[in-house]
């Protein structure tokens, strides 16, 4: 079995910066995309972003030039860093871990529990 751990939320004032770690654990091979979501209270989840085991990355444009996705593909972690954050920014975020290949030659996409940022004065 596969876990997502996210860690690095919290509270943090307009203009502050974040980093935002998710670590996959478990028997794994490989990981293809890892991402980050986003859900806000009463809104849909909404995709933050993208970066490919190649380490090609793609951002919703609200985030662009805001927020910076990496990963490590060695010790299986995600990382998002969030700069210049804005009260919009507020929500749970959620790390995504897609087309997981383990030991036993299956393939699933895994889904962390969430960790909540909240951008406030």
């Amino acid at each position: 079995q596969v876990q997502l751990v996210e860690s690095g939320g919290g509270l943090v004032q307009p203009g502050g910066s974040l980093r935002l770690s998710c670590a996959a654990s478990g028997s794994i091979f490989s990981i293809n995309a890892m991402a980050w979501y986003r859900q806000a209270p009463g809104k849909e989840r909404e995709l933050v972003a993208t970066i490919t085991s190649r380490g090609s990355t793609n951002y919703a444009d609200s985030v662009k030039g805001r927020f910076t996705i990496s990963r490590d593909n060695a010790k299986n972690t995600v990382y998002l860093q969030m700069n210049s954050l804005k009260p919009e920014d507020t929500a749970v975020y959620y790390c995504y871990a897609g087309s997981v290949l383990t030991y036993d030659w299956r393939t699933k996409d895994y889904w962390g529990q969430g960790t909540q940022v909240t951008v406030s004065s």
